[in-house]
């Protein structure tokens, strides 16, 4: 069965002032690991979850190339001007992985698209300090499927395929890690099973 996948970051006395440069440089580190350079989405959230935005603003990844996002920096810097230690800031980017695509008709394939990407950074008052569990940036991959392909046979193309996926979140979570000078990482998902035992597991079943 599938999970949600995400990945929290923490940073050492993190002054709010310095939250918009490690979303920055969090958000930069996608483009050389299989990611996009382009931010096509930002939310601002005021309080906790349950309110409603204060701010939007949603480029999207259609039309000509001169409407399709904007560079991290720009996103953070705009979304940012309102910065409230009681607010969350949500960033949209793409991320490219392997993933199979079922048509009617036809058979199965592998083909490598983008999914949308959350990377979220907290004010220590957001949500009665939801940083202290969820970091003081998250990461939201979206489903663990492409990780493990539980539902698939693991031929030598699915797990060359599965392999490649698993290496990228590997360098990416590494490079957010060292660019953005976190001290404390944790990949997890919302059922608690670790990733890497499922996936050890599912190798296993392979073998």
């Amino acid at each position: 069965m599938s999970d949600t996948l995400y990945l929290s970051l923490w940073y050492p006395n993190l002054r709010l002032e310095a939250l918009p440069d490690k979303l920055a440089a969090v958000l930069d580190a996608f483009a050389a690991h299989g990611g996009e350079p382009l931010v096509y989405a930002t939310t601002v959230w005021p309080v906790s979850w349950s309110e409603s935005p204060v701010f939007q603003r949603v480029w999207g990844r259609v039309g000509n190339e001169a409407e399709r996002g904007v560079p991290a920096r720009q996103a953070v810097a705009e979304a940012m001007e309102l910065l409230h230690d009681d607010y969350a800031y949500e960033f949209q980017i793409g991320w490219n992985l392997w993933e199979i695509e079922a048509a009617a008709g036809l058979d199965p394939r592998w083909v490598r698209q983008p999914r949308m990407v959350r990377v979220t950074g907290y004010g220590p008052l957001f949500d009665e300090g939801a940083y202290e569990q969820d970091g003081h940036i998250k990461i939201d991959f979206g489903s663990d499927a492409p990780f493990l392909e539980e539902d698939t046979e693991l031929d030598a193309q699915a797990a060359r395929h599965v392999e490649e996926n698993v290496r990228q979140l590997v360098g990416l979570a590494a490079a957010v890690e060292k660019g953005s000078g976190a001290t404390a990482r944790i990949l997890w998902s919302e059922l608690g099973e670790s990733l890497a035992q499922r996936l050890a597991a599912r190798l296993g079943v392979k073998n």
